[in-house]
């Protein structure tokens, strides 16, 4: 991995702004500081760095994106394109099909299958163009190899089950394609199960469906993800799998009560269970933040506009909905949290479950980013404020990958499909 040594190294050189990276003295002579700095950044660039929520894919047809094309959050509001990936030793993760959440009837089900199936193709396409510098990973071996190969590394994980429809089998030809991670429910409730914040439960948990979903996800070797479900259904799913379940974007209530986090009893259920919490850098989930007056009458225009129920919305509705969210962000921009909160809510989860049980699942492009640590490229920081906190090497090294690919393992282990093999379609 001399390629990403080199890039990191280059960081250090022309100031990554870590904490304590004193640059040369008035003398010329390099600090004490900075030979442990650069100790640190060696020790990152040898580490195989995972984030299990990756956004990106919903980029790769919009006009003026390209991935091996270098640009910034400042820029276009991006936060992974392979230069930075290099910059900050991210060697890959898991790639998000996701859908949003949308009517529950046959129409709109064939309607988003079909768009969920376009994601994966997408996902597939953009590993055969880029095939120099990416590569489709189907089993946990498969990212020890492609890292070697000085390639990143491309899981598939689905946000939001509802493309499935009422159809759990679909599951298989999602898992033929690469689907290795699934998540039953996001903003809303739907057929699967219930979400951290919808305004009621539907199911109290899981649905029948839901059941299904588990055991199905079981059955092909699929790893369960439990962020944006209720805490009753993640509770469900704790009950009903025979695996680990991952929270592949999520936080600790204890450090901030909002919906999406989770409380401390829950996620020790987790851990105990061989599960991983992989925590995010999604601002509104780290603090409360007071939108400026500006943003709030924006906000309020928008809802008066679009209402809080969806549930309804044709597709083009929904479409024309994100698209007026878009432009209100870009006009009246959220207040935005900081690099220092992020890491108050890992160094708590790490105190909480141990670092057998703690990753890093930052959301980007999806809302992911903080003061401080902007996009990918500043994925060094996390290392740094890691070794400064006490953590070895060994600890380390699973909370930026081990952990996550630990479960993969034992999924892979429990799988029980005679479906063909887990790498048949490559």
């Amino acid at each position: 991995m001399r390629w990403k040594s080199l890039m990191i190294a280059t960081m250090v050189a022309g100031g990554l702004g870590l904490a304590g990276c004193d640059s040369v003295s008035d003398q010329g002579a390099v600090s004490v500081q900075d030979h442990r700095s650069a100790d640190i950044m060696e020790f990152h660039a040898g580490l195989m760095v995972l984030d299990s929520h990756l956004d990106t894919p919903a980029k790769f047809h919009q006009s003026g994106y390209k991935f091996d094309r270098k640009s910034s959050w400042a820029e276009d509001g991006s936060h992974v394109d392979l230069y930075r990936m290099n910059e900050g030793g991210l060697d890959g993760g898991f790639w998000v099909i996701y859908i949003p959440q949308g009517p529950l009837n046959e129409a709109a089900f064939q309607a988003v299958r079909n768009a969920a199936l376009m994601r994966q193709t997408a996902i597939r396409e953009f590993a055969a163009r880029y095939n120099e510098h990416v590569e489709l990973a189907f089993v946990r071996d498969d990212a020890d190899r492609i890292l070697s190969a000085g390639k990143k590394i491309v899981f598939q994980s689905m946000e939001n089950a509802y493309p499935l429809g009422e159809d759990i089998s679909l599951l298989e030809t999602f898992y033929a394609g690469g689907l290795r991670m699934i998540g039953p429910v996001h903003f809303r409730n739907n057929q699967f199960a219930d979400s951290a914040t919808d305004i009621a439960p539907l199911h109290d948990g899981l649905s029948q469906f839901g059941e299904q979903l588990v055991r199905k996800a079981n059955d092909l070797g699929l790893i369960l993800d439990g962020s944006h479900a209720s805490d009753d259904a993640v509770r469900d799913m704790l009950a009903l799998s025979t695996t680990p379940i991952v929270l592949s974007h999520s936080g600790p209530k204890g450090i901030y009560d909002h919906p999406r986090n989770l409380p401390d009893g829950l996620l020790l259920d987790i851990a105990a269970a061989g599960g991983v919490i992989q925590v995010n850098a999604y601002g509104a989930y780290l603090e409360k933040r007071l939108p400026s007056e500006a943003r709030e009458a924006a906000l309020a225009g928008w809802m008066a506009q679009y209402g809080g129920d969806t549930s309804d919305f044709s597709l083009d509705q929904l479409a024309a909905m994100r698209a007026a969210r878009a432009q209100l962000d870009a006009e009246y921009p959220a207040p935005r949290s900081s690099f220092e909160t992020f890491m108050a809510h890992l160094l708590y989860m790490l105190e909480l479950v141990g670092p057998d049980h703690v990753g890093i699942g930052s959301d980007w492009d999806g809302g992911g980013g903080v003061i401080g640590m902007d996009d990918v490229s500043q994925l060094p920081r996390i290392t740094v404020a890691l070794v400064e906190a006490g953590y070895s090497e060994g600890d380390i090294a699973k909370i930026w990958g081990g952990n996550l690919l630990r479960v993969l393992g034992d999924v892979e282990a429990a799988r029980t499909s005679d479906l063909s093999s887990p790498n048949l379609v490559q």
